[in-house]
């Protein structure tokens, strides 16, 4: 079995890559408005590795990062993209990232929450998207106010508004969408992280698919194939790492 082969049978033993979607990353992917295909940025990457590996895609949708990774973890995947956190399974293997998104908090107009560090304070409940990265990012950081979580990132927002929370975090460009929605809200200024998006595989996979996993990130941030799938998309706010 050449090289090609064994790659390809190590990353799609029947011949289909499995890929694990996320579509509780609006930066990420999205159903398709004609078709209810999946579509975006994860969904580009992933038929370009399957072009290269001489192989068809089966795209695996969830509405939930956690979810997208418990099919990685089960065998229900071959790949998946997530943020790349230390709580996540040790038996998967990350890529460097390949692009860069930022957390960011909302609240309302009248909020005397001013900037990011006014957050961390007794009795301020700041809602997530359970499972997320930055869900994950909060529980480590966040010391004194209290975490009240969504079962899935485009429902922060109701429980915001439901449950009169004081602070909803996400990905910015799914709290830009959602103060076009509910209005009286304002975003507070910077970031409270930078969200590292990367490849994922399990490691069980071998170090040979891993490797290659590794040089096939870093080929397509440097030809260019992610800014162009940014700009396809149309995702605003967002940049690839180690390329100018």
């Amino acid at each position: 079995m050449n090289t090609a082969s064994h790659l390809a049978n190590a990353l799609a033993p029947e011949g289909v890559l499995r890929v694990s979607i996320n579509y509780g990353n609006p930066v990420l992917a999205h159903r398709d408005a004609k078709t209810g295909a999946p579509a975006g940025i994860s969904v580009d990457i992933a038929l370009e590795l399957a072009r290269r590996l001489g192989v068809t895609t089966e795209f695996v949708t969830f509405d939930a990062a956690r979810k997208s990774v418990e099919a990685l973890e089960s065998g229900v995947a071959d790949i998946g993209f997530f943020a790349a956190d230390p709580s996540r399974s040790k038996d998967i293997h990350f890529t460097a990232p390949y692009l860069m998104i930022e957390g960011c908090y909302l609240v309302r107009e009248c909020a005397p929450v001013k900037i990011n560090d006014d957050v961390d304070q007794p009795g301020i409940k700041v809602a997530v998207g359970k499972g997320s990265a930055y869900d994950l990012f909060l529980s480590r950081n966040l010391k004194h106010a209290e975490i009240v979580r969504a079962d899935n990132p485009a429902l922060v927002i109701e429980v915001f508004k439901n449950e009169n929370i004081d602070v909803a975090a996400g990905v910015k460009q799914q709290l830009l969408a959602d103060m076009k929605k509910m209005p009286g809200l304002r975003m507070l200024d910077g970031r409270f992280m930078e969200i590292h998006q990367a490849l994922a595989l399990p490691a069980a996979k071998g170090s040979a698919a891993c490797e290659f996993m590794d040089a096939f990130a870093e080929s397509i941030k440097r030809s260019g194939f992610i800014t162009e799938a940014i700009h396809r998309h149309g995702i605003p706010g967002v940049n690839v790492p180690g390329i100018a």
